[in-house]
């Protein structure tokens, strides 16, 4: 696993010796200060998250929120209330207004783990928020209007699961304007 180390003007650095490594870190600071939809691949363990989280605190949205939910944890419903809220009432349970991850990270960045365990009915709705800056709640009428950078993680390949048709290949168009791979730890022996 790679480790977060503290720079004197208190930047994250994550510790690599390796020119894999020192390539994914030239890449984290490239596209760190654009606003830019980035997904990170590499095999669990890997340090995804950590990279997720060094793009954010090297990024003008720094100060803002960074939250982090893994696709493959939740149900396919509870998934879509944990993104986009929902109403009181939308469905049996629903007493209060719950605000999604999407509100919360307004201004700042969400971090979409296992992105690829994402149902396809939820992929289509993920889409349009993205694409319009914009969404329901669940049982909503009033569109809430958000400002969210969005980085995503996997550990599958890309290409195989559009080609497969687990995942949207517009979607897939839409999360992946960057992509950062990072390389197993058997490959980068240094690190």
């Amino acid at each position: 696993r790679a480790q977060i180390a503290r720079t004197t003007n208190n930047l994250p650095e994550i510790v690599a010796e390796s020119p894999q490594m020192k390539e994914v870190l030239r890449l984290v600071r490239r596209v760190a200060p654009s606003d830019t939809s980035v997904l990170i691949t590499g095999e669990s363990g890997t340090g995804k998250e950590l990279i997720a989280q060094a793009i954010h605190r090297l990024s003008p949205r720094s100060d803002k929120t960074f939250i982090d939910l893994n696709c493959a944890a939740l149900q396919d419903t509870l998934l879509e209330s944990e993104l986009f809220g929902h109403e009181a009432g939308a469905f049996s349970g629903a007493r209060t207004r719950k605000l999604g991850l999407f509100e919360l990270a307004d201004g700042g960045t969400l971090f979409l783990d296992e992105i690829m365990e994402m149902p396809p009915q939820l992929q289509s709705k993920l889409l349009r928020a993205l694409e319009t800056r914009s969404f329901f709640r669940v049982g909503g009428v009033k569109k809430v209007e958000i400002d969210v950078r969005l980085l995503a993680a996997t550990n599958r390949d890309p290409k195989t699961a559009v080609g497969e048709g687990v995942f949207r290949a517009d979607l897939m168009y839409r999360i992946n304007s960057f992509e950062v791979n990072i390389p197993p730890l058997r490959e980068r022996r240094e690190d």
